[in-house]
């Protein structure tokens, strides 16, 4: 029987916990009365994946079913989510590919000959042709690459189409294949409660000139949080995007679910409770320890970035677009919302080796605040796990390297951008132009396989609502030249960090660890 979340209470039988800590993990110890947030335990998959995906496609949500959209003569796009999602990347098959697949089916046997697939990779780096075979799958990869099957260009003219403006002068631009097909089917996985909806082709699928409105300073700071969508400015306005779409665009969403067992076997015990470990349990955790300590950076990294999650689909629905994503979220809350109690003074994260923007790549600084101020303090519904004020201890080496091919910009906005200044608001309106309008940047982003210019800024505006919350962030263990350059403050230990973090929250704070990944979703009452 599946287990909900749990809060443990640290006391005197409370083991060492497991905490990441970028390309490894450690044994730490909490002092009494600490506050642990685990997630629920691992849902059960659904036992006939393929069953599933045809009975949502034939009995959809506020839709006819798939084949009666169908029809020869029809300009038919498939359009489906990119590297970032899930993390860690699923072992194969990707659900993607068996959703798309049976659309294709259907799709031959109605007669639907003008058929292309989209990577809906917005503003990201472009898929590689190897990353997006392991997502779509051989046969599909094979029948239609590269000729009908491609990254989405979010900075060629000729492959976008504007559509209109919002009622509050949104711009609603997205590919040109996509807003000419008479039908649009969007595949997704809904890793966390931020995906999915209206979220996934306005952004997936749209350009610098729609995604400037929402993802700046001022929606960032209107967002608490990215995970509880009703509380989101950025969620009303790719609403707002998604709404004006439809009066042109036909769309039929598949959203798909997954369960929270993130880590294969030989990584077990890092979707355990640690007093649940068994002897193998504990067998396997010292044996990758000491292989991890052991080998060499670069070994070390590749043996992480090869790890592929067996997780079990839990969820798939289609249909439109809102009426899916009400049960995709129910599906995410199920899997990862464990409800606690009040807030901490001091919220502790140790922060994994990957985040979206890394996947077969380098976690360079910028990334590791976006992924401790951007999504794990925002795993939240209702209000921050840590009080306003508060300190955020996250546990990173944060080196200062940077991947060359994928983060071109980034070096440049670690150099030059945050050496005069980190403040969220002081950056867009000095530098955000410049960046997004380089045509070097764009010429790497359309013809290599780098991030666009703009993506370091959109990345530092993630954390712009837990910079405007905390009181303070300390780093342990990391490079003490990159965490200053972000402007946090560097630990050696965490009892270290503890007592800095006194200076901010007082000398007896209420401490709460969030216990991640696999990903739990905090409900603060």
């Amino acid at each position: 029987m599946t287990r909900p979340g749990l809060v443990l209470e640290v006391d005197e039988r409370t083991p060492p916990l497991i905490v990441h800590q970028g390309e490894g993990f450690r044994l730490q110890r909490f002092p009494l009365g600490s506050r642990v947030i685990y997630p629920p335990d691992p849902l059960p998959g659904i036992r006939d994946v393929t069953e599933a995906i045809r009975d949502a496609l034939l009995h959809p949500l506020g839709s006819e079913p798939l084949p009666e959209l169908l029809r020869p003569g029809m300009r038919l796009t498939i359009a489906f989510d990119d590297i970032s999602l899930p993390l860690p990347p699923m072992r194969a098959p990707d659900v993607r590919g068996r959703v798309i697949e049976q659309v294709l089916e259907m799709a031959a046997r109605r007669g639907v000959d003008d058929v292309e697939l989209v990577v809906a990779n917005s503003l990201h780096r472009r898929m590689t042709p190897k990353e997006i075979e392991h997502a779509v799958g051989e046969r599909v990869f094979r029948s239609f690459w590269p000729r009908a099957l491609s990254n989405h260009d979010a900075e060629d003219p000729e492959r976008l189409t504007h559509l209109g403006v919002t009622d509050q002068g949104e711009d609603v631009e997205i590919n040109r294949r996509a807003a000419e097909s008479d039908l649009l089917v969007y595949v997704n996985i809904n890793l966390v409660a931020m995906d999915g909806g209206h979220k996934s082709v306005p952004v997936g699928l749209g350009s610098y000139r729609s995604l400037r409105h929402h993802h700046n300073v001022r929606t960032m700071l209107e967002s608490r949080s990215y995970m509880d969508p009703h509380r989101s400015a950025l969620h009303s306005s790719t609403t707002r995007m998604g709404r004006l779409l439809a009066e042109h665009l036909r769309t039929f969403t598949i959203e798909t679910t997954l369960n929270g067992t993130s880590f294969p076997d030989a990584f077990g015990f890092l979707n355990k409770r640690e007093w649940e470990w068994s002897l193998a349990d504990q067998a396997r955790f010292m044996a990758a320890k000491q292989a991890n300590e052991r080998a060499p950076a670069r070994m070390r990294r590749e043996v992480w970035q090869r790890v592929r999650a067996p997780y079990r689909v839990t969820g798939v629905t289609a249909g439109q677009t809102e009426a899916v994503h009400q049960v995709t979220l129910a599906n995410v809350h199920r899997q990862q919302v464990t409800q606690i109690d009040g807030q901490a003074d001091v919220m502790v994260i140790g922060l994994p080796y990957i985040c979206p923007y890394n996947v077969n790549s380098i976690m360079n600084p910028i990334l590791v605040q976006c992924l401790g101020l951007g999504y794990f303090f925002n795993m939240y519904l209702g209000k921050p796990v840590v009080r306003q004020g508060g300190a955020m201890i996250l546990f990173h080496p944060v080196p200062w390297e940077f991947h060359q091919v994928h983060h071109p910009s980034y070096v440049d906005f670690f150099d030059e951008v945050l050496s005069e200044t980190t403040d969220p608001g002081q950056i867009e309106a000095k530098f955000e132009q410049q960046y997004a309008q380089d045509e070097w940047y764009r010429h790497l982003y359309r013809t290599s396989y780098a991030y666009h210019g703009v993506h370091p800024f959109y990345m530092w505006y993630w954390g712009a609502h837990a910079m405007d919350w905390l009181g303070d962030v300390i780093v342990v263990g990391g490079d003490r030249g990159a965490v200053a350059r972000l402007g946090f403050r560097s630990a050696s230990s965490f009892a270290d960090a503890l007592e800095m973090a006194g200076e901010t929250v007082g000398s007896s704070p209420r401490i709460t660890y969030l216990h991640a990944p696999p990903l739990t979703l905090a409900e603060v009452r």
